[in-house]
């Protein structure tokens, strides 16, 4: 287990890391940013797939569909909004805003099996709310820039939970019902997948917004975007999912949901390391008031054979 927890903190670290990409290149427009990611993403994918030739026989056209939904919402239609939102906001109100995904997550597939009450989540969901209230009060009324602005990046952020949230339940599910595919070779398919959608959006950009692919800068900058899209799509994208799902075998369930938290804290600590200062008193309450709801909802959330410590025999 600890050897478990050492994966998902690596894992969170590399998602933190590329929740500072937008900032780092502030020129270059959501969609771009997200499109090189993918592609180069599915570059990678594509190249892990040559291995798995049998098991593409099975693929269905149920399969493809279901593929094409979670390749557009939960990879490129998520990290779009995210990355609009994170550039209108900041890192650490978009990523506290993002950081509430294990409650909504909780809460959308509560109906499965293994769901809790609402009831039992409202204490929970009211942390949580105060949480967004801090971080809003302090994006709207200490931060500078225009409101505009500030409204659309908090609408980006609730977007790109939403998707995400909605990736997560139905991924969980199709895989618990389609049983010819391991996690690591639906991973992979996934990565294909959006690769093949990033690379049409590229292409009907190209064709009917050229503008859009038109950056002001430099052959530095430039560069620097490439290399962290490829940063991105390696360690961001293939390696951290491989940690997550090894640090998942290694834990409960119920544990593993609570660790999403270090994506959250990792992307909090560069963004305070980046700006060279520590969080606000509003920034530290709504940090303090959203991870506790977050841990508190998981300990809900959890069956008590998972609290009950092990009997050796």
């Amino acid at each position: 287990m600890k050897l478990g927890v050492a994966y998902a903190g690596v894992a969170g670290a590399m998602w933190g890391l590329v929740l500072m990409v937008p900032q780092l290149l502030p020129e270059f427009s959501p969609v771009l940013l997200s499109c090189a990611r993918f592609v180069l993403f599915g570059v990678v994918t594509l190249m892990l797939a040559v291995p798995m030739r049998q098991a593409l026989k099975q693929l269905t056209l149920t399969d493809v569909w279901m593929l094409g939904r979670l390749a557009l919402v939960g990879n490129l239609l998520y990290f779009i909004c995210l990355v609009a939102a994170i550039q209108r906001l900041g890192v650490a109100p978009a990523s506290l805003i993002v950081g509430v995904l294990p409650l909504t997550i909780t809460l959308y597939g509560r109906h499965d099996s293994g769901g809790v009450a609402l009831k039992q989540l409202l204490a929970p969901l009211l942390l949580i709310l105060s949480g967004m209230l801090c971080i809003n009060l302090q994006t709207f009324a200490l931060e500078p820039g225009a409101v505009g602005d500030k409204v659309a990046g908090v609408l980006y952020a609730l977007a790109a939970l939403g998707c995400w949230t909605w990736y997560a339940v139905n991924n969980s599910r199709y895989l618990k019902q389609c049983g010819h595919f391991d996690s690591h070779q639906w991973s992979v398919l996934c990565g294909v997948m959006t690769g093949v959608f990033s690379l049409a959006l590229l292409a009907f950009i190209a064709l009917w917004q050229p503008a859009q692919l038109q950056v002001d800068a430099s052959a530095e900058r430039w560069g620097l975007f490439w290399v962290y899209s490829l940063g991105c799509a390696i360690f961001g994208s293939w390696l951290a999912a491989l940690l997550w799902n090894a640090a998942s075998k290694r834990m409960p369930l119920t544990l593993s949901g609570q660790l999403i938290v270090f994506e959250t804290l990792f992307a909090l600590l560069y963004a305070f390391i980046w700006r060279q200062s520590g969080p606000t008193l509003l920034e530290a309450a709504a940090i303090i008031l959203v991870i506790g709801g977050v841990c508190w909802s998981m300990r809900q959330h959890a069956p008590q054979a998972s609290l009950a410590k092990p009997v050796h025999s």
